[in-house]
C-alpha cells in the first residue's frame, strides 16, 4: 500500500526540466521572438563603440516615446528607415554607399543624400562668391565620372555661401537602380560651381574621414518591407512609462481571486538587456507590452468593451443553452506599434516600426 502511494506521489509530482532542456527552450523562444522582429539571427554588436547618426536618434525621438511606442504615426514614410555612411573615406566629393543589407523585396520609397556644408573658406576682393550651385550626379562609368556619358544628373541647387548646415538631395531613382542591379552602384559625384568654372567657390563639405560622426556624409532610405498589421496608434497613447512585471500570485486562493477580477490591462515588461539584445539595440532598452487578464462574467458591461458576439456567447453560457460554450475571453482589443533603433549586420543604423506590439486596451471577445 505504501509503495502504491509513493508511486502515485511520484507520478503526480511535476518533472523538473533538465538544464539542457531549459537552454533549448530558451533558444527556441528567442528564435521565435526574433521572427516577430523579422530576423533570423540577432545582428552582432558593433566591434567598437559607435555613435549613431544624430539624425537617426532625433527621428526616433520624434516618432516614438521613451518606450519606443509610436506617438506620431504620420512622420514615417513606410515602416523602415536605413542610414548608410560613405565608404570612400576620401576628401574628394565622390561617395559610395554599400546597400547589400537592403532586401530586393523592400520597396524603396525615398532616398536622400545628406551632406553637411561647412563654413566657406575666407575670400577677399570683388570676386567673392555669394551663391554657388551644388549638383549631385549618379556615376555611370567609374573610370570617367567627369565625362558627360560617365554621369547622370540627379539633383541641383543654388545655395548661399554665407551659411552652413545640412543639404539634403533626393536620389531615389539612383538607389532604385542600384537595388535592381548591385553592380551598377558606382557611387555619387558632387560638384560645386560658381560664376566662373575657372575659379570655383571655396565651399567645403564634411568628409567621412576627418570630421565628427554627426557631420559625416550619409545616405538615408525610407522603405517598406510589407510587414503591416493593425492601424498605427493615435497621438496621446496613455502607456508611456516603463513598468516592472508584477509578481504573479502562487497560491490557489489567489489564482481563484484573479479569475474573479474583471477584464483589464496589466503591465508586461520586455527587457532587451535581460534577453541579451542590448548590444545591438540602441533604443529603447525595453518596453511595456501589457497583457490582458481577468474574467468576463455575465452580464457584460460596456466597460468591458464587449463585441456583439461576446455578448451573445456570454448569454448562452450563463443560461446553459448549449453544452461546451465557455464565457468570453479577456484579450487585447486595440494594439499599438513600437519602434526599434538598432545596428544591423553591417553596423548601419536602422529605425524600424513593428505593428501590433503593445496592448492598448482590453475587452471581452
Amino acid at each position: 500500500m505504501l509503495r502504491a502511494v509513493l508511486l502515485l506521489l511520484t507520478l503526480a509530482k511535476p518533472a523538473c526540466p533538465s538544464p539542457a532542456a531549459a537552454v533549448s527552450r530558451r533558444a527556441e523562444a528567442l528564435k521565435r521572438l526574433l521572427g516577430v522582429f523579422g530576423m533570423e539571427d540577432p545582428p552582432p554588436p558593433p566591434a567598437h563603440f559607435k555613435q549613431p547618426p544624430q539624425y537617426m536618434v532625433d527621428l526616433f525621438n520624434t516618432v516614438a516615446n521613451a518606450d519606443g511606442v509610436t506617438k506620431n504615426p504620420d512622420i514615417l514614410e513606410g515602416n523602415t528607415v536605413r542610414s548608410f555612411l560613405d565608404k570612400t573615406r576620401s576628401e574628394e566629393l565622390q561617395f559610395l554607399f554599400i546597400l547589400s543589407s537592403v532586401a530586393k523585396s523592400e520597396k524603396i520609397l525615398t532616398a536622400e543624400l545628406h551632406l553637411f556644408r561647412l563654413w566657406p573658406r575666407a575670400t577677399a576682393g570683388p570676386n567673392r562668391h555669394h551663391f554657388c550651385q551644388i549638383s549631385v550626379y549618379q556615376v555611370l562609368e567609374e573610370n570617367e565620372p567627369d565625362t558627360p556619358r560617365g554621369k547622370k544628373l540627379l539633383a541641383a541647387r543654388l545655395v548661399s555661401m554665407q551659411s552652413s548646415g545640412w543639404e539634403v538631395f533626393d536620389i531615389t531613382q539612383a538607389v532604385r537602380d542600384w537595388i535592381k542591379n548591385e553592380s551598377s552602384n558606382q557611387g555619387l559625384l558632387v560638384t560645386v560651381e560658381g560664376r566662373s568654372p575657372l575659379n570655383p567657390p571655396p565651399l567645403p563639405f564634411a568628409s567621412s574621414r576627418d570630421h565628427h560622426e554627426s557631420k559625416k556624409p550619409m545616405l538615408v532610405l525610407f522603405t517598406d518591407d510589407g510587414r503591416r498589421g493593425a492601424p498605427l496608434p493615435m497621438p496621446g497613447f496613455p502607456g508611456g512609462s516603463h513598468m516592472p512585471v508584477p509578481k504573479l500570485p502562487s497560491s490557489r486562493s489567489a489564482r481563484s481571486l484573479d479569475r474573479l477580477q474583471p477584464c483589464q490591462r496589466h503591465p508586461l515588461s520586455v527587457d532587451f538587456e535581460e534577453i541579451g539584445w542590448s548590444g545591438w539595440i540602441i533604443s529603447p532598452r525595453g518596453y511595456n507590452a501589457y497583457h490582458c487578464k481577468g474574467s468576463c462574467p455575465f452580464p457584460l458591461g460596456e466597460n468591458m468593451r464587449p463585441t456583439n458576439h461576446a455578448t451573445v456567447q456570454s448569454i448562452i453560457n450563463a443560461l446553459k443553452l448549449s453544452e461546451g460554450v465557455s464565457s468570453p475571453c479577456c484579450v487585447p482589443d486595440k494594439l499599438y506599434s513600437i519602434n526599434l533603433l538598432y545596428f544591423d549586420d553591417d553596423e548601419n543604423v536602422v529605425l524600424k516600426q513593428y505593428d501590433d506590439m503593445v496592448a492598448g486596451s482590453c475587452g471581452c471577445h
